[in-house]
């Protein structure tokens, strides 16, 4: 069994209470049982400990020990959100410290998250990271499994268990929390949503694939997104110079999820797939390495009326900086064309173009780098 240390890193003081939150299988259960002791633990995954807050939160007074200083965790505390109530409670009148997990924040934003407001910090835990694996890290691997852990931890079957995963998020976050009426009709969803994967999403033709109202499609994808399934991207447009596109990007959160999800048949291209792949596995670690480390960058994508395009824009206090990501082993001058344009609107942007070849280049200003060799220097590019 391989184990990796992650990562994410809580603060050891403080009275600040913590939501963790991430979608399922990510490790935050096996890092808090790992990394903090002499916790006081409730499962919520537990049928009769769910039972018993479901009909009256304020037991969970009773199961705290008089003068208790360490770390209450409450796993999956969007089960049942009337607990922050309680919790809220605690905190005031005792000064506990709870950690909150979560694998959606749907019910908890629409129930009383609010409640905690300055008093509890977000912290997320996301797939492992080739930084997290080091010479573990397979590109060939992560491409088509994905990087949740247990495909490294007990994986024999990392498929099986893709599908399996799949199956369980839809019977236990969507079916049991009653998000949709229709089950089979939101797998259907995001089957269909797969194909949009990298692309910016037209609400009107899922609609049609799907046979739904373009209201529903667009709860759907809110639904996807609060689930931690998926996340949309936005266009980038401060101080904008150009006509731009103005849907937003939508990407599954894990290229395995997304493989898992996407249906394949005989008229659908590899380039189609492993080209939305790269993509999903690089958006991956910026998000990562921008929790993580705390970096404070928001992503974008940039796309004109007149498809110039840039895959990924990170914009914040650290500076401004422009990603193209192409499978193909040469680079040619019309591969660099969106980000020359992009540096024209923006001449303060850092460029780079992550590509499947195996040495580095430089065009002006552009960083052309092996993609591999750009996830490993991924962290010091968003912080140097």
């Amino acid at each position: 069994m391989l184990a990796y240390k992650r990562l994410l890193q809580l603060p050891e003081k403080g009275q600040h209470s913590i939501f963790l939150f991430g979608p399922r299988g990510t490790g935050k259960t096996s890092w808090i049982k790992e990394h903090l002791p002499n916790i006081l633990y409730i499962d919520l995954l537990e049928t009769h400990t769910y039972q018993e807050f479901l009909s009256n939160p304020s037991l969970l007074q009773n199961r705290i020990p008089e003068n208790f200083k360490d770390w209450i965790v409450i796993d999956e505390i969007q089960k049942i959100p009337e607990l922050l109530n309680e919790v809220h409670r605690l905190i005031e009148k005792h000064h506990y410290r709870f950690l909150l997990t979560g694998s959606s924040a749907r019910k908890l934003r629409q129930k009383g998250v609010n409640l905690l407001a300055g008093r509890a910090f977000q912290y997320y835990m996301h797939p492992l990271t080739c930084e997290e694996m080091g010479h573990d890290f397979s590109l060939k691997t992560a491409l088509t499994f994905g990087l949740l852990p247990f495909i490294y931890s007990e994986g024999d079957d990392p498929q099986h268990y893709l599908d399996s995963y799949i199956a369980t998020y839809l019977r236990e976050e969507v079916q049991q929390e009653g998000l949709v009426r229709n089950i089979g009709e939101f797998a259907r969803f995001l089957q269909i949503a797969s194909f949009s994967q990298g692309q910016p999403i037209n609400y009107s033709e899922i609609a049609r694939e799907c046979a739904i109202e373009r209201r529903i499609v667009s709860s759907y994808f809110e639904i996807s997104n609060d689930l931690l399934l998926s996340r949309l991207l936005p266009v980038f447009s401060k101080k904008a110079k150009r006509r731009l596109m103005a849907q937003p990007k939508f990407y599954f959160f894990d290229v395995g999820v997304y493989r898992a999800i996407r249906p394949k048949g005989p008229l659908d291209t590899t380039e189609e797939i492993d080209g939305a792949a790269l993509e999903t596995l690089f958006l991956q670690h910026l998000i990562a390495f921008n929790d993580y480390y705390r970096l404070g960058y928001a992503f974008y994508y940039w796309r004109t009326s007149n498809q110039l395009e840039v895959d990924f824009i990170a914009y914040g206090e650290r500076g401004l900086l422009a990603f193209k990501i192409k499978r193909k082993r040469t680079i040619t001058s019309k591969d660099l064309t969106g980000l020359k344009a992009f540096a024209n609107d923006y001449p303060m942007a850092k460029l780079y173009l992550a590509h499947g070849g195996d040495h580095e280049e430089y065009h002006g200003k552009i960083n052309v780098i092996p993609f591999e060799n750009i996830l490993f220097q991924l962290k010091k590019i968003l912080n140097p």
